[in-house]
């Protein structure tokens, strides 16, 4: 179990019917994203960041319309980049202004 230091890899994708949540679920996402594209974005939580995002998408979708997917990738796994693609890396900060 990841601890309050630990980061681990994570999926969040996201499909919402109305835009004005539609903007609100993209600019939550993107506050804790490293990369992605879309509605699907990589993003780095230790355990108290994912629980705030899940807390904070809950509060802006609406369950009957809206759909949030949250995935941990497995930290064993090896991680392929093609392309121009760079590999997901853990940021030593975020700044959220």
């Amino acid at each position: 179990m990841p601890g309050m230091d630990t980061r681990d890899l994570f999926l969040a994708s996201y499909d919402v019917a109305d835009p004005m949540r539609l903007r609100e679920a993209l600019v939550l996402v993107k506050g804790h994203a490293t990369g992605g594209q879309k509605s699907a974005y990589e993003c780095f939580l230790s355990e108290g960041e994912r629980a705030a995002l899940v807390r904070d998408m809950t509060a802006v979708l609406d369950a009957r319309e809206d759909a949030f997917f949250l995935l941990r990738l497995d930290p064993r796994a090896i991680v392929r980049a093609l392309g121009i693609a760079v590999a997901p890396e853990d940021p030593p900060f975020f700044y959220y202004g």
